[in-house]
């Protein structure tokens, strides 16, 4: 799962707000809501708190400070984290609130005040906590036909136990909800209890933390001509197979320096990228594996994809549930553009990998490559199915929850979510006979593509 998707406003525990009469008439303080998301926000000199709103609740959000900008399109840092977003001047006196490492904004109007429930202290009973929880999903869960999730059912069903259930029984019962949803952008987490869970799609045969070493191991001793040289605090592996055709692991979308948020990322991206494509003379193509990578910042993988485009594309739209009521309801589409680039990059032939361990950013990333031309063929098997950053919520009792409520659409209106994204060739992945052979038939098979790719240019 992606961790920094996990973090995207997600409701972190906020300090304290303090106020600055010097910006006490900015234009952008009073309160706002947003189109979607249900996110109420309170705005009052240098210090901004938003609100977690649903139809039953209202409870606090996350706490910022201004840091930089202008008064009219002033920046904020989160309280507690190294995260920043700015509110940008949008049509008809909306804003847009912009979060570094997102590939689209959130729209906010002007609102007259605030639910009166967002100054009460909330009922933090069982009860309570699972109305909350399950009306959550209800306004801004979008997949419940694509899960086959009857919600209403999972309501009769589960909230009569809940009004009695102990708080390990709690846990319990929305643990299993989650485990029903089979989405890997949902998570909940008990500090109190010391307990957590995140959702995934069914495994046919996980490989855990000792077979992704072993993936590794393969590529690099086995098929190689030398050990690969490392980027961006590992997360970017480069090195060269047989036949001049390169190779580029890419292990996540974020965490590429040690200390740092998403500029820091980008920066130290750009300059392994500048470093693999220095000089591709003589390669016959690239192999980019994506196999097995967590996900992290969209945008990122759009660096990526500029540096490999021929010619300017759309690489998906993005659009949010944006009606409690109807799931089929969205935002404006907000487009992500591939546009080529002036830095070192490579237009020549391309194979992704691709497997069910490539989640989020590592989805995104594989549909921003769905455009460019030449095509890049995948290899391997579907992406796990998420592609939503993950909207973090807080429980009446402190637990935190996640669940995704957000499309990435292709251009006649596709969305990937549950199934993820198909390979164009079909090769079963990190097999247990595979690994314990020290095989790799993924890879095989892309530099077989490339090389046949290479050889129809020749004649």
């Amino acid at each position: 799962m992606s961790r920094f998707k996990l973090m995207h406003l997600g409701g972190l525990a906020a300090a304290a707000i303090c106020s600055s009469p010097l910006l006490a008439q900015a234009p952008v303080d009073g309160v706002w809501r947003t189109e979607g998301y249900g996110m109420g926000v309170r705005i009052a000199g240098d210090s901004l708190r938003t609100y977690e709103i649903t139809s039953v609740s209202c409870l606090p959000g996350f706490g910022a400070h201004r840091t930089g900008g202008s008064a009219d399109e002033p920046v904020f840092t989160l309280d507690d984290a190294p995260f920043t977003f700015s509110l940008r001047p949008g049509p008809g006196g909306e804003r847009r609130l912009h979060i570094d490492g997102a590939a689209s904004e959130r729209v906010m109007r002007r609102a007259d005040a605030l639910p009166a429930r967002c100054g009460q202290p909330p009922a933090k009973d069982a009860a309570a906590v699972f109305d909350v929880f399950w009306q959550t999903f209800r306004e801004h869960y979008p997949f419940f036909a694509d899960r086959g999730v009857d919600w209403e059912a999972v309501r009769r069903t589960y909230a009569p136990r809940a009004a009695s259930a102990s708080p390990q029984e709690l846990f319990g019962i929305l643990r299993e909800i989650l485990a029903s949803l089979r989405d890997a952008h949902t998570f909940l987490v008990a500090p109190d209890l010391h307990m957590g869970f995140s959702g995934s799609r069914e495994d046919p045969y996980p490989v855990g933390d000792s077979g992704r070493a072993r993936i590794r191991e393969i590529v690099d001793t086995r098929y190689l001509r030398a050990a690969p040289h490392a980027f961006a605090n590992g997360q970017i592996h480069f090195g060269m197979l047989p036949d001049s055709i390169a190779y580029l692991r890419i292990g996540s979308f974020f965490g590429y320096v040690r200390e740092g948020g998403y500029a820091s990322w980008e920066n130290a991206l750009n300059a392994a990228l500048d470093t693999v494509f220095a000089d591709t003379r003589g390669w016959r193509g690239v192999v980019i594996d994506v196999r097995v990578n967590g996900g992290g910042a969209d945008p990122l993988g759009l660096a990526i994809a500029s540096r490999l485009a021929t010619e300017p594309y759309t690489a998906y739209a993005k659009v949010a549930r944006s009606d409690p009521d109807d799931p089929a309801k969205r935002t404006a589409p907000q487009p992500s553009v591939v546009r080529p680039g002036a830095r070192p990059g490579w237009r020549g032939p391309v194979v992704e990998l691709t497997s069910r361990y490539s989640v989020s950013a590592a989805e995104t990333f594989t549909q921003a490559l769905m455009g460019r031309r030449p095509a890049v063929e995948r290899v391997g098997e579907n992406t796990q199915g998420v592609f939503s950053d993950v909207l973090g919520r807080t429980l009446p009792n402190g637990w935190r929850f996640g669940l995704p409520n957000e499309l990435f659409l292709t251009d006649d209106g596709k969305s990937f979510d549950g199934p993820g994204i198909p390979a164009t060739v079909a090769v079963p992945t990190f097999t247990r006979d595979d690994l314990r052979a020290g095989r790799d038939p993924g890879l095989e098979r892309a530099m077989e593509i490339l090389k046949a790719q290479h050889q129809g240019t020749e004649r």
